[in-house]
């Protein structure tokens, strides 16, 4: 072990744990691209829900309870596969936050230039953007003592505006004299081939998550008993979740409509009405949204710049990601140079801006590329780790022995290459070059920096 490395205080207990977890994986900003598939979502929603919600649940509390090492995913991989596999996967997590924290602040401003500003320029918003960048990092840099807060709050803010989301839906289906916004006939929930099916893959992103807060296991109180309990609970309150936000957005704005910048507003706005006490509550809710995308984004800085620090510390990454605060050993290399990077991202956005929904798209299909890869990865090595180290006293053990192994990786792993290509081709299209170009280019780049970090160790001290 580096000397670098710190003793971490164990700050986060179950109910930290899941309304972390619920914090990083409830997506209010990709409600609106899964409800553009049209009615037929909710059906993949319950299909993949059954099929790799699940699984991959009971998979990431196996691996988290036997293996409760911080940097969670990248340690995971490591064990199993080796350290230069370890550190490519943790590379790309860590990476892809740059591209979607980009894409989030596009939809930040987005939507609140929508909200309260229209005229807003491009270059105020990119100011913002910047602004809210760099408040990320300062939330990554402190201690989890406080830090914890911030994802602990937007969890339970993002509750209040899927409640309202929700609750708006339903009240809107029953007081609507029209009916509702889209065809919700038996047929429409038929699953069909076509170019919203790209919008699938979204769903398969939007049930990501569960590893994250075990970056953080040396934090934990007792991760072998939390880490089953909050997935549990944090698992159900996010499908429902899901599920029924997804219904409200077909009730209330029809499907040729939806923009994915701005879909949330105008639901809420259309669930609401257009009048003083309507527009004053989605208002109110909208902020809320917003708050929640910046809790979003410091959830996943938290974790993800604890593994890439991790895999620096072990001299698998350059050694500057690895500096580490004196105090509360907290990743400031990491999460300054991600800073850097989205801040760059976002300077290159002033220059080749076409339209914000267009841009939000790319960006985030840029950055799911490289967040599903690293699951590829955990997943296998999930299989992997029952295989090499079987005997391992495991604390909670994921059901249907040594077959339920095989085929729970099988049928996850699979759905995860087909999301891949699905953020990179679209049906009745083509590939997405921009897409390709760019997650293709981060990972030459990763291959660039473990070079780095091998001549960093060969050097003599």
């Amino acid at each position: 072990m580096s000397e670098q490395q710190h003793t971490h205080s164990r700050e986060l207990g179950v109910r930290d744990m899941t309304l972390f977890t619920v914090s990083a994986i409830l997506l209010l900003d990709t409600l609106a691209a899964s409800a553009s598939i049209g009615v037929s979502s909710i059906t993949w929603w319950l299909i993949l829900g059954l099929v790799f919600f699940v699984p991959y649940g009971l998979i990431s509390a196996e691996l988290g309870t036997t293996y409760p090492e911080q940097g969670g995913i990248y340690a995971w991989v490591r064990d199993a596969f080796g350290p230069r596999w370890g550190t490519r996967i943790t590379w790309l997590y860590w990476l892809n936050n740059v591209l979607w924290n980009g894409s989030v602040f596009v939809l930040f401003t987005g939507i609140f230039a929508a909200m309260f500003f229209p005229e807003m320029s491009l270059v105020a918003r990119l100011a913002m953007a910047i602004v809210l960048a760099w408040g990320v990092i300062l939330v990554t840099c402190l201690s989890l003592k406080i830090g914890k807060w911030i994802p602990n709050i937007g969890a339970i803010i993002k509750m209040i505006a899927f409640v309202a989301l929700i609750g708006g839906g339903i009240a809107f289906a029953f007081r609507t004299p029209d009916g509702l916004a889209n065809d919700f006939s038996l047929r429409s929930f038929m699953p069909e081939w076509g170019s919203s099916t790209q919008y699938i893959s979204t769903i398969i992103y939007g049930m990501l998550g569960f590893e994250l807060m075990s970056s953080a296991s040396e934090e934990m109180k007792n991760p072998t008993r939390d880490v089953p309990r909050s997935i549990l609970a944090s698992g159900i309150v996010i499908f429902a979740a899901y599920v029924l936000a997804t219904f409200a957005i077909l009730a209330a704005i029809p499907l040729s409509d939806i923009d994915l910048v701005e879909g949330l507003v105008d639901t809420f706005r259309q669930l609401f009405g257009d009048t003083p006490f309507g527009r004053a509550g989605a208002t109110l809710i909208g902020a809320f949204v917003l708050f929640t995308f910046f809790s979003n984004t410091a959830t996943w800085s938290i974790g993800a710049n604890r593994a890439a620090a991790q895999a620096a510390i072990e001299g698998e990454l350059p050694g500057f990601l690895a500096i580490e605060h004196k105090k509360h050993g907290t990743p400031v290399g990491a999460a300054v140079t991600m800073g850097i990077l989205i801040t760059v991202v976002l300077l290159v956005y002033g220059f080749v801006a076409g339209s914000n929904e267009e841009l939000f798209w790319r960006l985030f299909a840029a950055s799911a590329v490289l967040f599903l890869l690293p699951y590829v990865g955990a997943v296998a090595a999930f299989l992997q780790a029952r295989l090499k180290d079987g005997e391992r006293h495991r604390p909670y053990r994921a059901p249907g022995g040594a077959a339920g192994a095989y085929v729970m990786t099988s049928v996850c792993v699979g759905l995860l290459v087909i999301s891949i290509l699905l953020f990179m081709y679209i049906p009745d299209y083509g590939f997405d070059w921009p897409v390709v170009f760019g997650s293709g280019t981060a990972i030459v780049l990763g291959e660039v920096a473990i070079r780095w970090a091998e001549r960093q160790r060969r050097q003599p001290y």
